[in-house]
């Protein structure tokens, strides 16, 4: 994919790719602030602040009405590293986008409120998603399982409802102003513009905004893990299920690309391992998955499973570790291996196929570092080896790099 690069004397970062067969352009700004940089005491604010964000800036009391008036839509989304913000509108009404966005990269709208309406909304998403259906907090004891000390441990959503119920206005401020910048941000798109156009519009829009001191990344790595962690909880859930969590390589890593595709061997699909063997076949679970969190620093490989009808958790997990013994001792044919490498090809292709993901992507590859990483991606998933599977899934499922959490139901003994 061919991109123009530019960066701005404020240090906002921008990278056009040009494509006419569509009228539509995609806008992508991705500021370099995530759960793992938030006080542990304050948690949850990264996620707030893509509620907040949409809650009107100094100059603009509502984002949503003119945008849907020049024909776009948005939504934005906070994880472990970073948050997104993306919109896509017609070109002809492009530049309502840049007003849009760099009115709230300047400043923010604060008052009461806006805090009071935004927090009851992230509060009460708290209770839905993660307290109020079955199996929603399993990442609420899983995270501080495997964690000790890097931030990784606590969700987006934060560790609890009462840092966001107590969050005050000067402590969103002080957080908004140290970390919401040009100079820690990236601005991509995608799509029918010119990039001088673009380069034009975005000197003229964000140009003014000044630089601001980014508060200083300080984060703890995470110690190796040298004992097998197990927690049960008991939840009025529909079955019992079962969570397990090993350490893997952070993103820059040759583990990532070797765990994605042994994360594909093991369940993406319904010819992959885990479903066949222990779903159809020998009916131990109702549903079972298998994937890596893919975080910038170490992050885990999780095989989460609900358990069938009269099985145990314990019978649950000799299952898994049978399979996982399978990967390591067993035979695995090159043509497995090939038929995930194919479907990873076949998903980053299409990915890029529509200027939104282009312009999501292009922001994700240059916060990793450089933006010409994604014509790397392909040579770096077909290179991997059946050797390399097994050596790294040696490494990887130790019984003393896995922490484990059961669900059992209300009333059962554990």
């Amino acid at each position: 994919m061919e991109y123009t690069k530019h960066c701005l004397s404020n240090g906002l970062r921008i990278l056009v790719n040009s494509d006419y067969s569509s009228p539509m352009v995609a806008i992508n700004i991705l500021y370099d602030i995530g759960a793992r940089d938030e006080d542990p005491n304050l948690t949850g604010f990264a996620h707030l602040f893509e509620h907040l964000m949409f809650g009107g800036s100094v100059n603009i009391p509502d984002y949503d009405s003119p945008l849907q008036l020049a024909g776009g839509d948005n939504n934005a989304f906070t994880n472990n590293d970073y948050t997104d913000y993306h919109l896509t509108l017609p070109f002809q009404n492009i530049e309502t986008g840049f007003w849009l966005e760099s009115d709230r990269m300047n400043e923010l709208a604060f008052s009461q409120e806006s805090l009071d309406v935004q927090r009851k909304v992230v509060i009460e998403e708290y209770r839905q998603r993660y307290l109020g259906q079955p199996y929603g907090d399993s990442w609420l004891y899983l995270k501080p399982l495997a964690y000790k000390v890097h931030p990784y441990l606590w969700p987006t959503i934060g560790k609890e409802i009462r840092h966001i119920e107590e969050a005050r206005l000067q402590d969103v401020k002080n957080f908004f102003f140290s970390h919401y910048a040009p100079n820690n941000a990236i601005l991509t798109l995608s799509g029918s513009i010119k990039p001088d156009e673009a380069f034009r519009m975005a000197e003229n829009w964000f140009g003014p905004i000044s630089p601001r001191d980014i508060k200083v990344r300080n984060i703890t790595p995470e110690p190796i893990q040298t004992e097998y962690r197990l927690l049960e909880i008991e939840r009025p859930v529909p079955s019992p299920a079962v969570y397990l969590a090993w350490h893997t390589g952070d993103r820059f890593s040759r583990e990532y690309y070797v765990t994605d595709l042994l994360s594909d061997i093991f369940s993406n699909g319904m010819s992959a391992r885990l479903f066949l063997r222990l779903v159809k076949d020998q009916k131990l679970f109702s549903d079972i998955d298998a994937y890596i969190t893919g975080d910038r620093d170490p992050g885990l490989f999780v095989i989460s499973g609900r358990l069938a009808n009269g099985i145990t958790p314990e019978a649950g997990i000799r299952a898994i570790q049978e399979e996982i013994n399978r990967i390591i001792d067993g035979p695995i044919e090159e043509r497995e291996l090939n038929k995930v490498k194919n479907r990873a090809e076949s998903q980053f292709l299409f990915s890029n196929m529509n200027v939104q993901n282009r312009a999501m992507n292009m922001a994700h590859f240059e916060w990793l570092g450089d933006a010409a990483m994604m014509d790397r991606e392909l040579d770096l998933l077909r290179s991997v080896s059946i050797a390399e599977i097994r050596e790294t899934a040696q490494k990887v499922f130790r019984q003393t790099n896995c922490s484990c959490l059961i669900y059992r139901l209300n009333g059962e003994k554990i």
